[in-house]
């Protein structure tokens, strides 16, 4: 298929003379079209002047002049010339938008009539109904809308921009931006504009019009009239300003005064800067807006205000301030403060040299620069409490989450692997939850540790951190009385000291003796073994739609299978459950095995090999599975290992046998004898017992669990949840 080299000028061929003067026929059209010479547009058409011709630079084409001058007899003229009516310039324009711009009914009227779209957009998401607004043209807009343009569409933007938080602004932005009156009216009493409406910076009309508008008239006009249709004015623009900030700001007095007699308005709030409206009324020496804002009962603690107004020699605003409480010994937050998190500490640092009105104990500001996370709530953000640093979770005063969170939260005991809880403030309807600072969820941690295990080497890295969640879990059970209801990585956090804390109680429930919550606890925590384990390579989020049996085939070994399958199916005693598995073999350490191994071989019954005794029955009771890796163990010994040690018995030719219960006698023996001077080459052979045996007969502790658990041999097990290692050390012969 041939392309059009119209649209792609430099495919185009060396030109001929006749090929130059055709081209020189294309800029005089444009010229002709301009100025609106009909008999020259006609004359040069047919003397074979491009009819879809644009100019290199933005895109112009005849159409889109004859458009932009209102010609409508020219525009008709090249469309029945060829002239293409869904061009676009440069900037994504067509005909339609631009005749929006210039408030053309007639024209619109003919271009849609030739296939332009009601809600086409350029390529910065403006259409020809936003173009109206934001010039003003109010019979095109009142058209456009009666053919069907989308009154709320918000701005769509290219990726690289949206990306940059530009665009998601509607008509009436651009409207009150531009301090077009009537078009604002029209848009809300007539066709229902959201006044709320917010672009992708959080920014609605209100702040639009507040940071543009210059002329206090207009600015005043404005802000009535969207106040009067219920204008949020809480909300922030560029560096966290809002309306209130933004109208002392450019001075506008009688926009501070509409303000100020608004319900909620925020009088002490300030902007990223820590400036709130009096402190921006004081550095511009407005004492005019200074005394409003005293009046309202303004904080007068929020900067160094008499300094700034003895600057400006303003001894008005001076002796207003000093009236209304503002001390001359005004001490600015400490410069050389460090905070203690290294990974929030820059917003932090900042949080505490900017001036913030307290919530009770607390100082907080709601900006993108301290948000921790998002909720389904009110999200979580960086606050200091009683000058400690903390995570703050919001929740509505009546919400049932965040009494959840706070009732659980005080049954916490301290050093607990629970997060701290610090208190709680109440302030605009709204609840403020503080609790421990955390420095990273466990995905997080997860990813930056991901390299750090090999591959049959001992993970310390894992156990710790799932023995610090169960443990974290049993205490929430046993201790304080809850289940979580909500375990997943994101709920799990990393202090500052590399602890691991469990976090976010807003779904628990207080235990009722109803086994099934505990259940489903349980069952989280066994997907958080398998993601632990595997260091997050498999979402969460994928494990959660796995059926039980699922995820146990995913685990790496039959140790991980055994621990889960114990989370899954937990038996009776459901609240107790994962205090005793505390004591599993995956939360002991290799030299704890090895321990355990050399005691278990010290029984007596195990040295004679006295067949007829309770452990070794319990240890073989049937024949060998040769899919175990200690099957024929003997043959898996160092050769001269195995012969060295079986050079003891060669006086009665007792020698080792493939059994478990001489595989622990092996162990145990060589124990005692492998640091002893005459073993040095046996000593290289093994290096360290711990990990030889580990590496060798990875199955062998899961297999002596699984047959020893729940009778006297237990004895011998490590005792991990009273908070060590709790291994013993190996009996002496």
């Amino acid at each position: 298929m041939e392309t059009d080299s119209r649209y792609h000028p430099q495919e185009r061929p060396t030109p001929s003379s006749h090929q130059r003067a055709s081209g020189d026929n294309n800029h005089l059209l444009m010229k002709a079209v301009r100025e609106g010479d009909v008999s020259r547009v006609r004359q040069l058409l047919e003397e074979g002047a491009d009819v879809n011709f644009q100019e290199e630079e933005g895109g112009w084409s005849p159409l889109h002049n004859a458009v932009s001058v209102g010609k409508e007899d020219i525009v008709n003229l090249l469309l029945q010339n060829g002239a293409d009516p869904c061009l676009r310039k440069r900037n994504g324009a067509t005909p339609f938008i631009v005749a929006g711009i210039e408030g053309h009914v007639g024209l619109l009227t003919l271009l849609l009539s030739k296939g332009a779209q009601v809600n086409e957009r350029d390529h910065h998401g403006f259409t020809a109904f936003m173009e109206a607004a934001w010039y003003g043209r109010v019979e095109a807009l009142r058209f456009l809308y009666e053919k069907g343009a989308e009154v709320n569409l918000g701005r769509e933007t290219m990726e690289d921009q949206r990306k940059l938080r530009k665009g998601g602004a509607t008509a009436l932005m651009d409207a009150a931006k531009k301090g077009h009156v009537e078009v604002l009216r029209i848009l809300l009493e007539e066709m229902g504009a959201d006044v709320n409406a917010r672009d992708n910076m959080g920014r609605n009309a209100l702040i639009h019009a507040l940071a543009n508008l210059k002329e206090h008239d207009v600015a005043m006009n404005i802000t009535r009239l969207l106040l009067a249709h219920g204008a949020n004015i809480s909300v922030r623009g560029e560096k966290g300003k809002t309306p209130l900030i933004l109208a002392v700001e450019n001075g506008h007095l009688n926009v501070v005064k509409m303000l100020l007699e608004q319900e909620h308005v925020e009088i002490d709030d300030t902007d990223r800067e820590g400036k709130t409206a009096l402190l921006w009324a004081v550095e511009k020496q407005l004492t005019e807006i200074a005394e409003l804002l005293c009046n309202k009962g303004a904080r007068t603690d929020c900067g160094d205000l008499i300094w700034l107004a003895r600057r400006g020699y303003n001894r008005p605003l001076e002796k207003l301030l000093l009236d209304h409480g503002a001390r001359e010994d005004y001490q600015p937050p400490a410069e050389d403060w460090q905070p203690h998190s290294s990974h929030w500490g820059p917003a932090l640092k900042h949080l505490h040299k900017i001036y913030r009105p307290l919530i009770g104990k607390l100082k907080i500001f709601i900006d993108q620069e301290y948000k921790i996370a998002d909720t389904s709530e009110g999200g979580i953000y960086l606050g200091l409490y009683e000058e400690q640093e903390v995570a703050v979770k919001r929740f509505h005063e009546n919400s049932t989450r965040g009494q959840n969170e706070v009732s659980c939260l005080r049954s916490i005991h301290t050093n607990s692997n629970l997060v701290t809880f610090y208190g709680s403030e109440q302030h605009g309807g709204l609840l403020y939850v503080c609790i421990l600072l955390c420095e990273w969820t466990l995905e997080m941690h997860l990813a930056k540790h991901r390299e750090e295990a090999v591959e049959s080497e001992e993970d310390e890295f894992s156990r710790n951190i799932l023995l610090s969640i169960f443990k974290a879990v049993a205490e929430l059970h046993v201790s304080c009385g809850y289940t979580h209801q909500d375990l997943q990585p994101q709920n799990i956090l990393i202090d500052s000291k590399k602890a691991v804390r469990l976090a976010d109680f807003d779904k628990s429930s207080k235990w009722a003796g109803e086994p099934e919550q505990t259940k489903s606890d349980l069952e989280a925590l066994g997907r958080l073994v398998l993601y632990v384990v595997r260091k997050g390579d498999v979402p969460f989020e994928t494990l959660k739609t796995q059926t039980n049996e699922e995820v146990i085939q995913h685990s790496p070994n039959e140790e991980i299978q055994n621990l889960i399958q114990h989370l899954f199916c937990p038996g009776k005693d459901v609240k107790n459950h994962l205090r005793d598995l505390l004591g599993h073999p995956f939360f002991w350490s290799w030299n704890s095995r090895y321990r355990t191994l050399r005691d278990l071989g010290n029984e007596s019954d195990i040295k004679t090999r006295n067949q007829n005794s309770n452990i070794l029955q319990l240890l073989q009771p049937g024949l060998p599975d040769c899919s175990q890796s200690f099957y024929q163990w003997t043959s898996k010994i160092d050769k001269y290992v195995m012969k060295r040690m079986n050079e003891f018995y060669k006086k009665n030719c007792n020698f080792y046998q493939d059994t478990v219960g001489d595989l622990l006698k092996f162990i145990r023996n060589l124990g005692e004898h492998i640091d002893e001077k005459i073993n040095t080459r046996m000593k290289s052979k093994i290096q360290d017992p711990s990990q030889y045996f580990q590496k060798k007969f990875p199955d062998l502790i899961i297999y002596i669990y699984k047959q020893l658990q729940n009778t006297e041999y237990e004895k011998h097990f490590p005792k991990v949840h009273d908070g060590g290692d709790g291994g013993q050390q190996a009996s002496q012969p």
